[in-house]
């Protein structure tokens, strides 16, 4: 096994831990590991990897003239001793000694399960947008984007200036509180300046709130989708159909390290440090609440495991102000009860392991139905069916343990 050194080790390339390297850069030793082939994450994945948002070209290129280490296609996927970590780096396993350690793996999409969403051709929302920024060809094709979260309008936004024909926005969250978080927004322009400018490329598009997925159809792929509204439930033809639930936070790093958590998320105090000692959190592990957020965060991390806390005051006031957009963002989509009802008795919840939803009502909590019928013992390792079954059964997860990730028997 190799080894390397870093004064400050920061795991996740996207925007918090982009905005986190170039603040405590300068004198200082500063490493990111990232998982994708290029710095940016999933907000700013592009195509070949050229971003158009400025912010993102800044910090790539501060970065690239920085003292700062950057290993793509890698992943952290344990830990050794106090103050190292394990990761599979171009095929080989490496231990990184830090004295420092910034957090900043980001959030995936939630998926809960309904019927017919493991056909071929139904998609995370920005699972879909990834393929397309990817290659995928997506023109004249009918697209259904459902779900909730103000994503979907950004993926049909993307889609629909790739050629797709967006059929229809459909959002579980009711028009109430929708118009509510809207004109809320006066209190962040920017987003509301966002806000205005997507839905204008949208108009025509149907954006249908109160409304979800409740079956997808098809023989071999997609070719039905049914959707609830109001009581009312009707067929909509399409080729693909992007569904995402707003977001998860990767925080199963953290959770191995034995950082608290508080609801869900890393808990921090104001300097985003964790309760373990020389580590910090920064951007949505520890709340969503937008880029704008992830970025103030990142630096905040940044600074202060540097030992410059005075800097770092100077974003609180910043921060602070995109905490309270979060949690506007997130009451305004917070899940419907009535999705709970959506699987039916053969519905498969654990892609990995073929788990049926009617297996699973048998259990009371993660643990007791992972023993009996493996669910969340796939590859993915529970990120995927470790939220839907939270969701549909209050069930929390157990104990992390490493491997996080899939690792090649020789570098274990």
């Amino acid at each position: 096994m190799n080894s390397l050194f870093t004064e400050i080790l920061i795991v996740g390339g996207g925007a918090a831990g982009m905005a986190a390297a170039v603040a405590a850069s300068g004198n200082t030793s500063v490493t990111i590991i990232d998982d994708n082939p290029q710095l940016g994450g999933q907000i700013w994945r592009a195509e070949l990897g050229k971003s158009k948002r400025p912010e993102a070209r800044q910090l790539t290129a501060e970065i690239a003239s920085g003292n700062i280490e950057v290993f793509n296609n890698a992943q952290v996927y344990g830990a050794g001793e106090d103050q190292n970590l394990l990761a599979e780096i171009t095929n080989d396993s490496v231990e990184i000694h830090f004295e420092k350690l910034i957090i900043a793996t980001g959030a995936r999409e939630r998926f809960l399960p309904f019927p017919g969403w493991t056909l071929p051709n139904v998609f995370g929302a920005g699972g879909l947008q990834a393929l397309v920024k990817g290659g995928l060809t997506i023109k004249n094709k009918r697209v259904l984007v459902a779900g909730t979260g103000p994503l979907l309008l950004a993926v049909a936004d993307y889609l629909k200036a790739k050629g797709a024909d967006i059929v229809a926005i459909a959002e579980q969250a009711p028009s109430s509180r929708i118009n509510r978080f809207a004109f809320g927004l006066w209190r962040s322009p920017s987003k509301a300046v966002q806000g205005i400018a997507l839905r204008s490329r949208l108009l025509g598009t149907k954006y249908l709130t109160d409304s979800w997925v409740v079956s997808a159809s098809g023989k071999n792929r997609l070719e039905q989708v049914e959707l609830m509204r109001k009581g009312k439930r009707w067929k909509v033809d399409c080729d693909y159909l992007a569904c995402g639930f707003h977001l998860v936070p990767n925080t199963e790093l953290a959770e191995m390290l034995g950082c608290t958590l508080n609801y869900g998320f890393v808990a921090v105090n104001d300097y985003q440090q964790t309760s373990r000692d020389n580590v910090y959190c920064a951007g949505e592990p520890t709340g969503i609440a937008g880029i704008e957020s992830s970025l103030v965060e990142g630096t905040i991390a940044g600074l202060t495991a540097t030992g410059r806390k005075k800097e770092a005051l100077r974003f609180f006031d910043t921060r602070d102000k995109t905490n309270r957009f979060g949690d506007s963002l997130n009451s305004a989509f917070a899940l419907r009860d009535e999705l709970r009802a959506l699987p039916i008795p053969d519905t498969i919840v654990c892609r990995c392991e073929d788990v049926e939803y009617d297996r699973l009502t048998r259990f009371g909590n993660f643990r007791d139905a992972k023993l009996q019928t493996r669910c969340g013992m796939g590859p993915c390792q529970g990120r995927v069916c470790g939220a839907a079954t939270e969701f549909l059964f209050g069930w929390k997860r157990d104990a992390v343990r490493p491997p996080i990730f899939p690792v090649k028997m020789e570098n274990l």
